[in-house]
């Protein structure tokens, strides 16, 4: 009878420290469908996650699958088990917040911006070179109605990553809406110093520099960078490009001599686009406005 129990006993421990490399193993065959099917790689990876809890690779690979089907409960809920079994991995803490941050921006939100500030400041303090963490902290406490907040955490976040276009137009657009025109135009221009050729990003920065100098009374200058806004969009058919046609007009009509004909032409391109759809109660000012301008140079809308 000892004997039996013994050899149960046995067997039972070698069937648990199998589990670790059946785990691995499992996690190699999600790696090999996760191309081309990814819903059978996260099956793999949960059943590895299972097999082995503690595994905290396997449970990132598992939380960055769901990142690639963009189910961003999953992947947050799946990285509070990485952060337990590995509490000094930066990374693990910035994907929690950010994944909180994409459930809080969604239209139907399944989580509240204030939740990914905790996440996102262990990613800081754990490694201060994660340049979207910052970016995301900045997204969270300008919801929070903290906007020297925000502007910190934007400047760090292109102090962290110089060469990242996107981090540029949300800090020039909250120095715009506070005034501050020569800080917009600074952040603006250092932006713009990276610019690549065929860089479509280049067109918030073009655009939102266009407006500065419009403020500034620059007129000849805003319709320069209107122009380049236009010519990074190419067809400016993206969602909000359309925008780009109404700045260009208006600069047009402000131009010293006038250019009246180009600026006709744009703003009817603009209320052709946007005014007879269904963003022109999103756009009811400018729609209005670009209405009166064509008007007064003795166009039709």
């Amino acid at each position: 009878m000892k004997t039996l129990v013994a050899a149960s006993l046995v067997l039972l421990a070698t069937g648990c420290s199998r589990n670790p490399i059946e785990a691995v193993n499992l996690s190699n065959e999600g790696d090999k469908a996760r191309a081309a099917n990814i819903d059978e790689a996260i099956s793999k990876y949960e059943q590895a996650t299972q097999l082995d809890p503690s595994n905290h690779r396997i449970i990132n690979k598992l939380a960055t699958a769901y990142q690639k089907k963009e189910a961003w409960d999953k992947v947050a809920s799946t990285l509070v088990r990485a952060e337990k079994m590995a509490p000094t991995h930066a990374n693990f803490f910035f994907l929690h917040g950010h994944a909180i941050v994409k459930q809080a921006d969604s239209p139907k939100p399944t989580a509240k911006w204030e939740e990914a500030k905790e996440p996102l400041l262990q990613a800081i303090k754990l490694d201060p070179n994660i340049a979207d963490a910052y970016f995301d902290l900045a997204e969270v406490l300008l919801h929070a109605d903290d906007e020297a907040g925000a502007m910190q955490n934007y400047t760090k976040a292109i102090e962290a990553k110089p060469d990242e276009l996107t981090f540029y137009g949300p800090l020039a657009e909250l120095y715009i809406a506070n005034k501050f025109y020569e800080q917009a135009e600074q952040v603006l221009k250092e932006g713009l110093g990276f610019k690549k050729e065929g860089d479509k990003t280049a067109y918030i920065l073009h655009s939102l520099m266009g407006q500065v100098k419009m403020e500034k009374g620059d007129i000849s200058g805003s319709v320069a960078d209107f122009e380049a806004a236009k010519k990074a969009c190419d067809k400016c058919n993206e969602k909000g490009q359309q925008i780009t046609f109404f700045n260009l007009g208006v600069a047009y009509s402000r131009a010293n001599p006038q250019r009246k004909n180009e600026a006709i032409q744009q703003l009817q391109a603009f209320s052709k686009t946007v005014c007879r759809g269904s963003a022109a109660k999103r756009y009811e000012d400018e729609c209005s406005q670009a209405s009166e301008i064509v008007k007064q140079l003795g166009g039709t809308i």
